[in-house]
This record gives C-alpha cells, structure tokens and sequence, in this order.
C-alpha cells in the first residue's frame, strides 16, 4: 500500500498502538474534568457525538459504502480488528469535537481551559506517541463518492437556518460564528494531524486539509446550533433547570 499515490482526497492516518492507549486516557481525563465541574450536559452531548461518528463511519463508511479501510502492517484488518480501531477513532474525535463545539457555543470561564487542554493534546500525543515504535496501523477514507452529497446537505441546512434566523430577527453573527466554529474545529485536529506525520504529505493533502475542514463538521453545525439553543433555554449546563426571571422566587421565612 502505497499512501502517495492516492488520485482523489483520501484522508489517511498511520499511528502506533501508543497513540491509541495514550489517547483514549487523555479522553477519559476530558470527559472526567467535565464532569468535576458539573458540566452534565457537555459531557452528555460529547459522548452523543462518539456514538454519532462511530454509527457514520463504522456503519456507514465501512459497512454500506466500502469506502473505510484500516490497514495493519499493510493488510487489510479483519471485521473485528477494523470494529476496535474505528470505535476508538469515532469516540476520540466525536468527544472532543462535540466538546469543543459546545463549550464555544456556550458561555463558560472555563472554556479556554479545555480548548487549549484539547488543542494541546491534539499537537502534543502524536509527539508523545512516536516512542512507542513504527505506526504500523493505517485508516484510509475516499472521499469522493459522497462529498457532493454532503455539499448539498451542509448549503441546504445552512439556507434553512439563515430563513429561521432572519424570522426570528436574530444577528446574522451567529450564523458567521457557527460557521467558523464548524470550520476551525476539524481545522484544528487536520492540521494536527498532518503537521505530525499522521496525515501523509502529499499533492493532495492540503486540498483535503481545506475541504474537509470546510465540510464535515460544519455540516452539523446549524443542527447543533438549534439543539443547543432549544435546550440552553430551559436547562443549565449541570442539568438544572433554568428560573425564568419573570417567575417570582420564594424566599425562606426565618
């Protein structure tokens, strides 16, 4: 298998067992940190987002299209084998990218802590990991048979949201925030990725570096946005429900 001579965007990832160990500790500690600070709800939406991205690219990259391969040393993984390292993947990247999401969405002093924890971590493990020998695991992913359709749905979804928010009368900012927030955050693990050698360096990867940052997560995002807002309107993030201000509040006699 030879990962220059892909034709298409092909997103591609070689990591040793390491990175698999060291990571899945480093997403225990987030959502653990989380939850210490009562943030229920982000923890909830962040494991949400794991399963989300293991029933799309397990069940369906893998399963329905055949466009998901793991490779060890070169040979195609069995069922299980392909099962075990995509779980891992999805829940990896579904966590942290639902997390990041939402604790942006929301307004938290804490937020720039776990955004530089996350970013940090993403730079850093690849580094971490290369002690633990040669990357003999290979994920592959062609792209092209479904981009197009998820063009459509990402311009569609984002239509449909500007309607909602103009008859609503809201700030045209949101929607501008939301897409950066969308484009920044799969920006932010790419370039991780390629930066360390995970990603190989090629004629293709900065053209899949951009398009995928430009689509996948954000093709989410104005779902994202309105489950956020429907549910920060009547809850707190550690699950409690919010008082209106116009309801009175009783006071304890003495």
């Amino acid at each position: 298998m030879d990962l220059e001579h892909f034709t298409e965007i092909t997103p591609t990832r070689s990591f040793n067992l390491l990175y698999i160990i060291l990571d899945s500790i480093f997403v225990i500690f987030l959502l653990g940190l989380m939850l210490w600070k009562k943030k229920r709800a982000t923890t909830i939406i962040s494991l949400f987002g794991g399963v989300l991205y293991l029933l799309v690219d397990y069940g369906y990259f893998y399963l329905i299209s055949h466009t998901r391969t793991v490779f060890i040393n070169g040979e195609v993984a069995s069922n299980m084998i392909t099962f075990l390292v995509l779980t891992w993947m999805s829940l990896s990247y579904g966590i942290t990218n639902f997390a990041f999401i939402y604790l942006l969405l929301g307004k938290d002093r804490y937020t720039k802590y776990y955004i530089f924890l996350i970013v940090m971590w993403w730079m850093m493990c690849p580094s971490i990991a290369s002690m633990g020998g040669e990357a003999f695991i290979t994920t592959s992913r062609t792209t092209g048979a479904y981009h197009g359709g998820m063009a459509i749905i990402l311009v569609t979804s984002y239509i449909a949201l500007t309607i909602y928010l103009m008859a609503q009368k809201k700030d045209l900012v949101s929607i501008i925030k939301l897409n950066l927030i969308g484009f920044f955050v799969q920006f932010g693990w790419e370039f991780a990725l390629l930066i360390n050698g995970i990603r190989p360096m090629n004629a293709y990867s900065i053209q899949t570096l951009i398009v995928n940052s430009c689509l996948e997560t954000n093709l989410g995002m104005p779902l994202a946005f309105l489950i956020f807002s429907v549910f920060t309107k009547h809850y707190n993030d550690d699950l409690t429900k919010k008082v209106k201000t116009d309801e009175p509040i009783a006071v304890e006699a003495k």
